[in-house]
């Protein structure tokens, strides 16, 4: 089964024509993109969109064998002129199949906030799932799993929509993820590329064609990733994006509660709030039983707070106790998390602070405390495929 993107752009395209940020700004040549719509083997639209028979003639192909083309969004959208000889578009119901003379089989999916997704199964067999902008699969939960080759979704808008796949098992390490309905939330080129490699997702160029179930090189997910930042830098919001698309992530909370420190409170809520529904929090610095287990990929945040812990156990505030003991001690426990960390098997994703690059502490335990994040993180990113700084809000990878 023969795939052209003939667009692979929100809606609106990118860049929309009444917008003037930096992600439209930039979206020129092939990160320009027109609204999503799919030509399967020349004889199944999935979306008319305006100028598709343009897009499909600057893609070397014609519309004229189309013999079915259906709608995916929640509603119709703006009247597009039905090119000549395209069948009007029509919608499929929820859950009905439809079969057709080329030997495609089209299926209704049910989502989640409007419209509709198709599963399409080909003559030759190989399967794929096209979702429209800002839905997910409804209902996939206790049924039996029908995996994919090819996955075409809003990976940047709804990323949960590919953790339900992976849950169900519909989309595994074989399946091709590609982003499509790519709108101006993401600047386009590196930092778009960046972001859906660490969901296993890509994107390509309007026009582009491929061939479901053949191999196509895209970089592994990185096993363990260390994300670096100061204060307020955006470092959390960069670790929980890694891992959107993945289900059953376990976040590891290392701070605890602080009885009677409402601002503490505070952040812990927020951080709360913005975790998918499907995650589990464990509040614990035993990080070492978590990294030796099996199961899913595992959030640690932060580093920071567990040397807290960590040098608070030992002793290692007090002059007289650093040098009685509690240096080797603070030293032991790092090496035994950085050793765990190296054996793991679970995809990791670890949050700490960087604070070597600010004021200098004017206590001796300050220091004491400011040099051994800085080793722990040395020693911790060493153990890792991937290290990235968050400076403003812009990740900056360090190593992979």
């Amino acid at each position: 089964m023969e795939i052209t993107l003939l667009g692979t752009g929100a809606p609106a395209g990118l860049p929309r024509p009444d917008c003037s940020c930096a992600a439209c700004a930039s979206a020129l040549g092939p990160d320009a993109r027109a609204a999503t719509a799919v030509l399967v083997d020349g004889t199944l639209l999935l979306d008319l969109t305006p100028g598709v028979a343009f897009a499909a003639a600057r893609a070397g192909h014609s519309l004229g064998g189309v013999r079915q083309a259906l709608l995916s969004h929640p509603h119709d959208g703006p009247a597009v002129e039905v090119p000549a000889g395209l069948p009007q578009p029509g919608r499929v119901a929820d859950g009905r199949e439809l079969a057709l003379l080329t030997g495609h089989r089209v299926r209704a999916v049910a989502m989640d906030a409007g419209g509709t997704g198709y599963a399409v199964t080909g003559p030759d067999g190989q399967r794929l799932l096209y979702l429209p902008p800002g839905g997910a699969p409804a209902g996939l939960q206790g049924t039996a799993a029908e995996s994919y080759d090819l996955v075409l979704a809003d990976v940047v808008g709804r990323p949960d929509a590919l953790a339900r796949l992976r849950a169900a098992g519909s989309a595994g390490p074989a399946t091709d993820v590609l982003a499509v309905h790519l709108d101006h939330d993401v600047p386009p080129g590196a930092e778009l590329r960046r972001r859906l490699a660490a969901a296993g997702a890509r994107a390509v160029p309007d026009g582009t064609t491929l061939t479901v179930g053949a191999y196509e090189d895209v970089p592994d997910v990185p096993r363990r990733t260390l994300v670096l930042g100061g204060a307020r830098s955006g470092k959390s919001v960069e670790a929980e994006r890694r891992l959107e698309s993945f289900p059953g992530v376990l976040y590891v909370a290392t701070g605890g509660t602080r009885g009677g420190d409402t601002e503490w409170a505070e952040r812990v809520a927020t951080h709360r709030e913005r975790r998918p529904g499907s995650w589990r929090t464990a509040e614990t610095t035993d990080l070492v039983p978590l990294l030796a287990g099996e199961g899913p990929p595992l959030l640690i945040d932060c580093l920071s707070l567990w040397l807290t812990d960590v040098m608070d156990a030992v002793g290692a505030w007090d002059d007289s106790e650093w040098a009685g003991g509690a240096q080797k001690a603070l030293r032991e426990r790092v090496l035994e998390l950085t050793s765990a960390v190296r054996a793991a098997r679970r995809t990791v994703v670890a949050v700490s602070n960087e604070v070597g690059s600010g004021i200098v502490p004017a206590t001796a335990s300050g220091r004491r405390y400011r040099d051994e994040l800085g080793r722990l993180n040395a020693a911790f990113g060493a153990e890792c495929e991937q290290v990235v700084l968050v400076v403003a809000g812009q990740a900056l990878v360090l190593r992979g």
